[in-house]
């Protein structure tokens, strides 16, 4: 699974850059954060409605559906990851899938490695060292007269590299695919869940310090 990530400080130039996703006026890009848990608010960029255009957004991380009604201290499921094998028949993220997918902005992701009685944590990031997107889909549910807007982080089978530490990793996102994983219409998007290419990741492991989710630093990188 991928059950916490970390994004450094981006400009709306460089959002612009990666993403195609402009300036939003008087408003700060996201700030930099080392250690991102579930159900924080996150930005996901989506296509904005009825266009191509691409806008960013704010929205839960642990997806709540649609069909959803009651208060959400009672959803129970633990939706902050869906595996991309099951994501179109699972009732939880079928409808997304077909209609509101996104992409997740991120500088790198954390894993455990189960090593004994130990579990150690490794920081996961490209070897370019430039932002790159996850595999989203975003969901919008009623809850208490508001809505809730949330998203979740689509998983697939590990890569040689990461297959040692964990049994799953995100799906990673090429930037000439993000116009094809947007569009529900584009067909199949299977190909687009297979393990991102070993050769272009990078990993090591990290202090526990980063198990604390308080702990938000940009030492929580530091080699162990």
């Amino acid at each position: 699974m991928c059950g916490r990530f970390f994004r450094e400080a981006v400009s709306w130039a460089e959002y612009h850059a990666a993403l195609n996703i402009t300036e939003i006026s008087g408003v700060e890009p996201p700030e930099a954060s080392w250690n991102i848990a579930p159900t924080t608010i996150q930005p996901v960029v989506r296509r904005a409605q009825g266009t191509d255009a691409r806008e960013m957004a704010p929205m839960r991380w642990g997806l709540v559906p649609s069909w959803w009604r009651k208060p959400l201290k009672e959803w129970r499921a633990v939706t902050i990851n869906a595996r991309s094998e099951e994501v179109a028949e699972k009732p939880a993220f079928r409808g997304a899938y077909r209609h509101r997918r996104c992409l997740v902005p991120v500088s790198g992701y954390y894993e455990w490695s189960v090593q004994g009685k130990d579990k150690i944590p490794f920081a996961f990031r490209l070897r370019n060292r430039r932002l790159f997107c996850l595999a989203g889909l975003w969901d919008a549910a009623l809850i208490d007269g508001s809505e809730l807007q949330s998203f979740t982080i689509l998983t697939t089978r590990p890569n040689d590299f990461t297959a040692g530490i964990h049994d799953r990793m995100p799906v990673i996102l090429r930037p000439e695919d993000y116009d094809r994983w947007l569009d529900p219409e584009a067909g199949d998007p299977a190909p687009l869940f297979e393990p991102f290419p070993n050769e272009d990741m990078d990993a090591w492991p990290i202090r526990p310090a980063v198990n604390k989710v308080s702990n938000n630093y940009p030492e929580l990188l530091d080699e162990a």
